[in-house]
């Protein structure tokens, strides 16, 4: 800092940087290699220290360099050195990798999560098939064997409660669901279904 009239003005060395922007804007390659000559290593460090990957750090680093190359106006020496707007632009473009890399991460598992919970179309059909096939061979029981089946498989009773709502013994129960089962099965064994 430089005294000027009783305050501290900061001093800069901005000629350089002035030049290499001028050039810039006028498409000169030269001073693109020349600022990533200078720079690479804080854009690459500073990237890496907020993402925590070497791929996505030099991704990061070169999507840096890019956006240079298009909008070399972006810099402005008048507002900041090249070395903090560097780092700025490094840090935000950083950070949005970091969030991108992150949503993506949801997306896969949420996809993933759907790819299992969605049943095949095979399976399906074959499953509804099978639960017609089986409202069929109930329909061929005895009425008191279908009540017990009822509230047993479809009203997720056990067979005690069973016997409770209908009155009758719990061996009674156990009895008529037994032969229930062994009705439906052999209907849908001989309709060729395992059961």
């Amino acid at each position: 800092m430089v005294a000027a009239g009783g305050r501290a003005v900061p001093v800069r060395h901005d000629a350089w940087e002035r030049a290499v922007r001028e050039r810039l804007v006028a498409g000169d390659h030269s001073a693109l290699g020349e600022v990533y000559d200078q720079f690479s290593s804080l854009v690459y460090g500073l990237a890496l220290r907020v993402i925590g990957d070497p791929r996505g750090a030099e991704d990061v680093s070169q999507d840096v360099f890019v956006w240079i190359w298009e909008r070399p106006d972006a810099f402005d020496p008048d507002r900041g050195s090249l070395r903090t707007w560097l780092g700025t632009v490094t840090h935000r473009r950083s950070v949005d990798y970091v969030r991108r890399e992150e949503a993506r991460r949801r997306r896969t598992e949420r996809d993933a999560a759907l790819a299992r919970s969605v049943p095949d179309v095979g399976e399906l059909a074959a499953a509804l098939v099978t639960a017609e096939r089986v409202r069929a061979a109930l329909e061929v029981l005895p009425d008191e064997q279908r009540q017990a089946v009822d509230l047993a498989y479809f009203g997720g009773r056990t067979y005690r409660e069973v016997a409770e709502v209908l009155g009758i013994p719990e061996g009674t129960a156990k009895s008529r669901l037994r032969l229930a089962l062994r009705k439906i099965a052999s209907v849908l064994e001989a309709e060729g279904d395992v059961w």
